[in-house]
């Protein structure tokens, strides 16, 4: 199956929400999240999708997840392509782009981490010496990495842009406790990533995680480093002084920029070839960590 999947709806099945790129429906004891082709550059959902990409960030978060449980429970209630009995009819559509997942509250943060220097913390770099306030030695080129991973959390928009935060700030916000022990996950979850990537030929530059509260206890939800929570490198093309080419929707991003649009609704539509290069790119992100074909 190759045609897009924009639009999801199930009959008889309460949609809580409708995200950028994920429907999220009410089973009952459980959520069920499914992820569409809809692809969104600078706040703005384009009209035209990605063939397969909710497959791809579906299945590379459950290869995430099981890479990291041992670190930090998660939110999945069933593995990669398992559907409840109401569903089951429909796999050939839903199996490899849903998760049914527990019922968590979401933090009201998002924790990224940041392992090398580019986009607005490369911007904010050039101006001030920091990212996100955090100092950072002088003479640091873009996408040079950084002595260690930095911890910059920032708050959830509805609609448009998050914004970043200090710790401190994240600590007003969630209580200390709560704080100190998601950036410290974060990062463990970051290095662990990061290193095995290395050795598949990615580089992760940058990532966003969100945790919630299930039980009272906190676990990872949501997606996991995967090419639309992440910025992924090819590790054979780095080269620091520069920007980078990228398995993520950073491509789009560019082709966009070439582009005289204001970056307000609507969106233009990607061309064809767009389309396929970055397919290509997801699926190639996929297979390049996983070492399988999806």
């Amino acid at each position: 199956m190759n045609e897009t999947l924009l639009k999801i709806d199930l009959p008889g099945i309460v949609k809580v929400k409708s995200g950028k790129v994920r429907e999220v429906f009410d089973l009952g004891e459980h959520l069920l999240f499914v992820a569409s082709d809809r692809i969104s550059a600078f706040d703005c959902v384009l009209p035209n999708g990605i063939p397969r990409k909710g497959e791809v960030l579906t299945q590379i978060s459950h290869f995430w997840f099981d890479q990291t449980e041992q670190l930090v429970p998660n939110h999945r209630v069933g593995r990669s392509g398992e559907l409840p009995a109401q569903l089951a009819h429909l796999g050939d559509t839903l199996a490899r782009r849903s998760m049914v997942v527990k019922k968590a509250q979401p933090l009201a943060i998002e924790c990224i981490v940041r392992g090398y220097l580019s986009g607005s913390g490369w911007k904010e770099y050039k101006k001030q010496g920091t990212v996100c306030g955090i100092k950072l030695p002088v003479g640091l080129r873009e996408s040079d990495e950084l002595p260690e991973p930095i911890f910059t959390p920032s708050t959830k928009a509805e609609s448009g842009h998050d914004e970043n935060i200090s710790f401190d700030e994240a600590v007003k916000i969630e209580g200390a406790a709560v704080a100190e022990k998601v950036r410290d996950l974060s990062l463990r979850i970051y290095k662990q990533a990061r290193d095995y990537a290395r050795h598949r030929g990615i580089i992760i530059a940058d990532t966003k995680f969100e945790f919630g509260k299930f039980d009272g206890d906190l676990i990872l939800i949501d997606e996991v480093l995967t090419p639309d929570s992440s910025r992924f490198w090819p590790a054979d093309q780095y080269k620091p002084g520069q920007g980078q080419p990228s398995f993520d929707k950073q491509f789009v991003r560019d082709y966009l920029e070439t582009l005289t649009w204001d970056k307000n609704p609507p969106a233009p539509e990607l061309p064809g070839d767009i389309v396929a290069k970055t397919q290509a790119k997801y699926l190639e992100a996929y297979e390049q960590l996983t070492g399988r074909k999806l």
